[in-house]
């Protein structure tokens, strides 16, 4: 049976979080709030909870797991970043974006885009994931919260631990955050590419490309 840790949404309490970083270095998978939506997420060296979350997802190898940064240093680690892609970067982060971009040699294969070699990464804006992305001192492997047959992320923690109980290690509550994804922005090519609308304005990266 999972841990269900109700989490003040703007001062969240450490020695939760600190339990919750403890489940992810050994090898948990968590359910933790995002600036979006609901997420799972689990430690960036464990394939074996990432299949977890395959299994809870039912998604197959193809499916895009997204890396969630503390901060544009993180991202700059796993991902190759030239300037023009840079400074949208540090115009939009922290925020409700998913960055497509080119993987570097310290992102390991698996989580990699198979033909093109990306990897997804986002600095969200919630004090919770922030938190907990500080305490653990490195990114955390994440795939949105949809279960199977279900068109809408769930929004209610409480909901969400009575259906996941014996499919994940803990549930973070830090209450209702929403519906509507990240907005998906392509910077692997040589412009920007709004793949997905959703939460943040896509107005700024609309044919964004080197000056």
């Amino acid at each position: 049976m999972s841990i269900y840790l109700q989490l003040h949404p703007i001062s969240p309490q450490r020695r939760f979080l600190r339990q919750a970083v403890d489940c992810l270095r050994s090898g948990g998978v968590i359910v933790y709030p995002t600036d979006s939506c609901y997420a799972l997420g689990c430690h960036i060296g464990d394939k074996a909870a990432l299949d977890r979350i395959r299994a809870i997802r039912e998604t197959d190898r193809n499916h895009h797991f997204t890396l969630v940064c503390r901060d544009l240093a993180d991202v700059g680690r796993y991902a190759l970043v030239e300037n023009w892609q840079y400074r949208l970067l540090r115009a939009h982060t922290p925020g409700p974006y998913t960055f497509l971009l080119k993987a570097s040699k310290e992102t390991p294969r698996r989580l990699k885009h198979e033909r093109r070699g990306t990897i997804g990464l986002r600095v969200p804006d919630h004090p919770v994931t922030q938190l907990l992305l500080a305490e653990l001192n490195e990114p955390v492997m994440s795939s949105t919260l949809l279960l199977p047959g279900e068109d809408l992320p769930r929004t209610d923690a409480r909901e969400i631990y009575e259906r996941l109980e014996h499919s994940v290690d803990l549930v973070l509550d830090g209450g209702n955050c929403g519906l509507v994804p990240t907005s998906v922005i392509d910077l692997s090519g040589d412009h920007a590419e709004v793949v997905r609308v959703g939460r943040g304005d896509v107005t700024p990266f609309a044919n964004a490309a080197p000056v």
